[in-house]
């Protein structure tokens, strides 16, 4: 008989920085789905997208284990920091479920990835080996991937907070201590990140 594996959901993201709606999310589907908990997988390099203004790779690591350092079920994993750059998510799950195979990976992503997920490296590998778990984003659909038997949508609560958003406010002297974790926001605060 096969040993039931741990429903591990992953959520990929440069965290630059964590805040408060990741945590939500990553909770989210940690409390409100089947997923027995979530990894937040701090990625050093999308290769989709440009690379300038990204905190060093240890920082925004450090910040995220101290967002959730409290919350049991969820977890921060660096395991993108030791693969080939750029990294890509079918690598990244294939490494993890060689790596830690007592658990069931499912990708989790917004309506916004299935737009340009085509150009995604093994994009149908990653669809008939693994489950998504999408969640929605004002404006997108799942398209053609609306009735695929491994993708499942979930009514995650929507809260419009970008990193960069907290990056602006920052520099421009704003109190964003909403926004985050206290211990993240301290920590931005003692080592003035982002004041430039």
């Amino acid at each position: 008989m096969e040993t039931k594996k741990i429903k591990t959901g992953l959520v990929f993201g440069s965290f630059n920085p964590i805040h408060t709606g990741h945590l939500i999310l990553a909770n989210y589907m940690a409390g409100f789905t089947d997923l027995e908990e979530v990894w937040l997988v701090v990625s050093p390099q999308n290769p989709l997208k440009p690379k300038s203004g990204l905190l060093a790779d240890y920082h925004r690591l450090a910040l995220a284990r101290l967002a959730v350092e409290d919350h049991p079920h969820l977890k921060v994993t660096d395991i993108e920091f030791k693969m080939p750059k750029p990294s890509y998510t079918i690598d990244t799950l294939t490494w993890l479920s060689e790596k830690y195979p007592k658990h069931k990976f499912i990708l989790i992503g917004g309506t916004d990835n299935f737009k340009h997920f085509h150009k995604w490296k093994n994009y149908e590998a990653l669809l008939s080996q693994y489950q998504l778990y999408v969640y929605p984003r004002p404006g997108y659909t799942l398209g053609a991937y609306e009735n695929h038997p491994n993708i499942r949508q979930f009514n995650a609560p929507l809260l419009e907070i970008s990193s960069s958003f907290i990056r602006r406010g920052i520099k421009e002297k704003k109190d964003m201590s909403f926004w985050m974790p206290e211990k993240v926001y301290n920590y931005i605060l003692e080592m003035h990140f982002y004041e430039k």
